[in-house]
């Protein structure tokens, strides 16, 4: 019931919004975004500045990735997601954001730093994975085992900013995506080698529910979160879909 009803409050807001002009200096508005820690780590500097620049009275509740599946765009418990995975709920809309890469990441000091990554050598060297499920393996795994070789995972971190740390104070390697982690890549001072084999593109989505394809506030969050992105990957931005 409670859904239902915030649902049909913004969309009622919706239909009067045309007639609104938006005024930022007077918006009193809390947000909340859910993304993987190295985008909050990546775009939360630049996002929040934009914010206090423009829209002072505007709160941000940044949330960190879920471990399951969850429908709080659907209900309104969260008003941007940035993920992986593409929405394929008709109600959510949602916008490619960037096609990053995975690469490996690992201390100057680590023997694998200098010269090029083999196979081999990748795989001889101890690893981490980035999960918060808690996982071992992950699509690398199956990639290895179909040239012939298996690595030794040494432990699973929660987040790509623990791992990263781990990589800091060990000779330990953890596949991250490179433009993504890049801040946190170089306040660790890690050095980053090109994987010795293919790996799937990683995607990331911007989605939000359809309630809001016309609330003017959103609106220009989203535009302000495109914006940090933009700052972090010097790409061009692609069109909304809804």
């Amino acid at each position: 019931m409670r859904s239902e009803v915030h649902d049909l409050v913004h969309r009622a807001q919706a239909v009067l919004e045309p007639e609104r002009e938006l005024n930022l200096a007077t918006l009193d508005r809390t947000f909340t975004l859910r993304g993987h820690d190295a985008v909050t780590s990546a775009i939360g500097s630049s996002l929040l500045a934009a914010i206090e620049r423009e829209a002072p009275g505007v709160a941000v509740r940044m949330l960190a990735e879920a471990s399951i599946d969850t429908n709080d765009l659907r209900h309104g418990q969260v008003d941007l997601e940035i993920g992986s995975t593409e929405p394929d709920l008709p109600e959510i809309s949602y916008r490619t954001v960037v096609n990053d890469r995975l690469v490996a990441a690992l201390r100057p000091e680590n023997p694998l730093a200098e010269g090029e990554l083999t196979v081999s050598g990748y795989a001889n060297a101890g690893h981490l994975t980035v999960s918060r499920r808690g996982r071992l393996t992950d699509p690398i795994d199956a990639t290895l085992a179909e040239l012939g070789h298996s690595r030794r995972v040494v432990a699973s971190a929660p987040t790509s900013t623990a791992a990263l740390y781990f990589a800091a104070h060990s000779d330990l390697v953890v596949a991250v995506p490179e433009i993504m982690c890049r801040p946190t890549l170089q306040s660790l001072g890690l050095v980053t080698r090109k994987l010795p084999f293919t790996t799937p593109t990683v995607t990331l989505f911007l989605a939000w529910h359809q309630r809001y394809d016309n609330d003017k506030a959103h609106r220009w969050l989203r535009q302000r979160v495109l914006d940090a992105f933009a700052v972090l990957y010097d790409e061009t931005e692609p069109a909304d879909r809804g």
